[in-house]
């Protein structure tokens, strides 16, 4: 068994990782950076942290809940004020590698915008991809990097189902290919779809659901572990991820499994973790391990609270770390990851977590 042992504000806090099976190279291990980021300005303080995402130049992204905030956390702005502190901070946080805050913007300022936050993406160009899964998120944004409005994708209002190809229903995550121009998107909460557009004018592509086919929004029985897998989505898709080889991976969240597509979605195979996991389900978010191959797929679990290694070849688990809890290293519903050029991983917790954590590996991508 592996143990990485970091020090955090005086205590050692543990990164359990878990034997792994031989591999021609042995996955890299982290240790979390408790410092990460630097104290807020203006008596900020965050919500719940939905989203995370790496822009240009290694800049890290949050996308947080400001309206999820209690009123004893956001007593500074209540009238009389409750307390001295404190004041919610932007919706949209753009923060230096070092953790400096850079600038910040969102609700309630910011038009058009979603009911509840929930996924980001900040492509090469800079520009700033927003989605929410509220009641009536059936549209997704893009921004410039300062919070104005470029393109919507959809309308807020009801959804029109999973197989309507101009509404959204609820969408999870959004991420662009540069290279083909698309925009991906796991919708998501109210759907049980990928749906693909024209990054550029927001035109339709094609959409997906379970193995390919086409989408069914019927009631499905609630996840059995025991039962045969379903042969459709469950609520919420929580993510749709694009490898640099031509693939996508799905977050089938409370379904405990992860499937992969090819671009066109053509389904290839699909990889189930912690079988028995009820409640939220045991495949919340992923991304990938910066090397030319992307080697290595981490994965979250906001129900275990804990996040995997995979070996990207065959979904194999080789490493990982964390547990519920409190401290620098722990999570508790851990819903969000992002990875920069370095290898650095982000996570961004929801529910009462409300933090970012930075973890950095013990060498660089090859």
């Amino acid at each position: 068994m592996r143990r990485g042992l970091v020090g955090a504000l005086g205590t050692l806090v543990a990164l359990v990782a878990w034997s792994s099976p031989s591999v021609a190279a042995d996955p890299p291990q982290f240790q979390v950076d408790p410092f990460w980021p630097k104290p807020l300005p203006n008596n900020w303080l965050l919500g719940q942290v939905a989203g995370v995402a790496v822009g240009p130049n290694d800049h890290v992204w949050l996308l947080q809940r400001p309206r999820s905030l209690t009123d004893d956390e956001r007593g500074a702005t209540l009238r009389p004020p409750r307390n001295k502190c404190c004041v919610p901070a932007p919706s949209v946080m753009e923060f230096d590698p070092e953790g400096n805050f850079i600038q910040g913007w969102g609700h309630p300022q910011t038009a058009p915008w979603v009911g509840n936050e929930h996924g980001i993406y900040v492509d090469r160009t800079g520009h700033v991809w927003i989605a929410g899964n509220g009641a009536n998120d059936s549209a997704i944004f893009k921004f410039t990097k300062d919070g104005k409005p470029v393109l919507t994708i959809g309308k807020l209002g009801p959804s029109g189902g999973s197989n309507d190809t101009a509404l959204l229903g609820r969408p999870a995550d959004v991420q662009v290919d540069e290279a083909a121009r698309e925009v991906f998107v796991a919708d998501g909460y109210g759907n049980r779809r990928v749906i693909v557009f024209d990054s550029e004018t927001g035109a339709f592509k094609r959409y997906w659901g379970a193995y390919g086919n086409k989408p069914s929004d019927d009631k499905q029985p609630a996840y059995d572990p025991a039962a045969a897998p379903s042969p459709q989505f469950a609520n919420p898709v929580h993510c749709a991820k694009a490898s640099r080889d031509g693939h996508v991976y799905v977050c089938g969240r409370v379904n405990n499994r992860i499937q992969i597509f090819r671009k066109d979605g053509t389904f290839v195979t699909e990889w189930f973790y912690e079988k028995s996991t009820l409640g939220a389900g045991a495949v919340w978010d992923l991304n990938f391990w910066p090397d030319a191959n992307q080697t290595w797929l981490f994965n979250i679990d906001g129900e275990n609270n804990l996040l995997r290694i995979l070996r990207r070849s065959d979904g194999a688990v080789v490493g990982g770390f964390g547990r519920s809890g409190r401290q620098a290293g722990h999570f508790h519903w851990v819903h969000t990851i992002a990875v920069d050029s370095k290898g650095n991983i982000y996570t961004g917790e929801v529910d009462t977590g409300k933090r970012v954590q930075k973890f950095k590996p013990d060498r660089a991508p090859q």
